[in-house]
């Protein structure tokens, strides 16, 4: 795979302590970007900062809340005062909430929106105004296939990444004519911390690809759970040119569980 288009560059990525965002700061990392690493918490941060730093990368950690609008600006001012120009920026930030939909609580509610769908405006308004304006970048939001295809259980995190797939898409359209692209990556099942939060046993990874009919849940027609890495493959090839004519894509990496 090509990484025209990224070497030299300045990325930005949320959530990159760890699971998906630390594999997208690796992965744009290893292919010659410098790369502004930010998440909530510090420790898990600065370690994955450090850790790519002792392999000779350009890697500046950065606490950054996605659901401060002042927070998310001064964290693009500061990884351009320091790094240049953010060419490429992925929203990876989130949280999980699970349960029916009539249990969820207001609490939960408003905080998967705030993250899962508030975060990622945040964010992607800040890339956006100030990629428009030099005629270049790409933006990319890491969803989830539970955005597009129902799934008990999850629906309060499937609407809100629904709606971060949906502003994403739109803006698209909005910033096309200046050369910017923005696209979705819709992951399903994918071997994180959050993930196994989900499994009650040493057979979760099983079940899930096995699926549940009685919980309206297909399994996994490639008969394996997704690493970090995939998702973070499909994440570098959108930036790069050789997805030059790709915008407004939502793109699912689940091993067949949710075909269109």
């Amino acid at each position: 795979m090509s990484h025209n288009g990224i070497e030299g560059t300045v990325a930005l990525v949320t959530g990159a302590g760890q699971g998906i965002g630390a594999a997208v700061a690796r992965v744009l990392a290893e292919a010659g970007a410098r790369v502004a690493a930010a998440d909530l918490t510090g420790e898990p941060l600065h370690g994955t900062a450090a850790k790519l730093a002792a392999g000779g990368h350009d890697v500046r950690p950065y606490l950054c809340d996605v659901r401060d609008p002042e927070a998310v600006e001064e964290l693009f001012a500061a990884a351009e005062r320091d790094l240049g120009p953010v060419r490429h920026a992925v929203s990876v930030a989130g949280v999980l909430r699970t349960g029916p939909g009539a249990e969820t609580s207001d609490a939960d509610w408003a905080e998967l929106l705030a993250v899962n769908a508030t975060g990622v405006f945040h964010v992607l308004r800040a890339a956006a105004n100030r990629m428009v304006p030099r005629g270049a970048g790409t933006i990319t939001t890491v969803g989830s296939n539970a955005g597009t295809t129902p799934r008990a259980g999850l629906s309060a995190y499937g609407a809100s990444k629904a709606a971060a797939a949906a502003f994403t898409r739109a803006l698209a359209l909005e910033v096309a004519g200046s050369g910017v692209r923005c696209n979705v990556v819709s992951p399903g099942s994918t071997d994180t911390p959050m993930q196994r939060g989900m499994w009650s046993g040493p057979d979760g990874a099983a079940k899930t690809i096995a699926g549940d009919p009685a919980l309206f849940r297909t399994g996994i027609p490639l008969g394996r759970i997704a690493d970090p890495e995939d998702i973070a493959a499909a994440v570098r090839f959108l930036a790069s040119s050789d997805a030059r004519h790709v915008t407004a894509h939502d793109l699912r990496i689940d091993g067949g569980a949710t075909p269109s």
